[in-house]
């Protein structure tokens, strides 16, 4: 994808891309710290907590180091000493390639998938979920903490499709077995709408456990060669090449707010 740049008027107003939102909170609505500090795209919810806990966070030049204190919008709050404001929200689709890491820094110096949209947006972004190294395909990035939760959570049962080749091509009962549900050292798996491909097959899952579709396979004492998710929670990878992203189109931000049970947000 070729790299956006914020447009300017006729007037030489730098214009916001469109593919930003505002987060929906009234000046007076009331927010937890660490909801907060996550919405400002400075950390996570989790690692927010650490933060406050260490007394490195102030709201209003007083150090607070209570859980579940509340601020509202119009607050002053610092981290480190850096004072935070709520970024617009932001959502990637990106096809990763392989070796390619599911991480936002890697002391290895690796690739990761934020080298990938490095010049998509001046916002800090996270993976939703986890693709492996070896994993290419469909992957979310966004600044939207609840959003992001959410469509990690079991509970949701969010649909994952990938397309799979295989070291030794799986026997129709195998594949059948599949379809049934097998037993793995964590529980049952199971693969739905299930199809074969000229190059293996294609299956769907609804929960996002470790390596759980590399592991489907081995049980049945062979290894992935090739694994791509093709689809997620709807979306796919229409006309995104491999290494490229865009950015999510209104009605798909709001239709997976929707999906997991979230209000819209308004984009005028």
């Amino acid at each position: 994808m070729s790299r956006r740049r914020k447009k300017r008027s006729k007037r030489g107003k730098i214009e916001e891309p469109n593919h930003q939102v505002d987060q929906n909170y009234d000046e007076d609505e009331e927010i937890r710290l660490n909801k907060y500090i996550a919405h400002c795209g400075f950390t996570s919810r989790r690692k927010a907590d650490d933060y406050i806990a260490a007394g490195k966070v102030k709201v209003n030049d007083e150090v607070v180091t209570q859980m579940g204190v509340k601020v509202q919008r119009t607050d002053k709050v610092e981290v480190e000493g850096q004072v935070l404001s709520l970024e617009k929200f932001v959502y990637i689709l990106l096809n990763k390639p392989k070796d390619t890491i599911t991480t936002t820094d890697d002391p290895r110096n690796r690739d990761t998938v934020m080298d990938k949209i490095e010049n998509a947006t001046g916002k800090r972004v996270y993976p939703v979920g986890r693709l492996d190294r070896h994993t290419m395909g469909l992957l979310i990035l966004t600044n939207d903490g609840d959003l992001a939760n959410r469509l990690m959570h079991p509970s949701y049962e969010v649909r994952k499709t990938y397309e799979v080749e295989t070291e030794r091509g799986l026997k129709d009962d195998e594949l059948q077995k599949l379809s049934e549900g097998i037993e793995l050292e964590d529980g049952t798996a199971q693969a739905h709408n299930l199809a074969r491909t000229p190059n293996g097959f294609v299956l769907s899952i609804f929960e996002g456990r470790n390596r759980l579709v590399r592991r489907m396979v081995e049980y049945f004492g062979t290894e992935v060669t090739k694994l791509k998710r093709v689809e997620y929670a709807g979306l796919t990878l229409r006309d995104v090449k491999m290494g490229r992203w865009r950015y999510l189109k209104k009605s798909e931000i709001n239709g997976l707010r929707k999906l997991v049970k979230l209000g819209p947000l308004d984009f005028d």
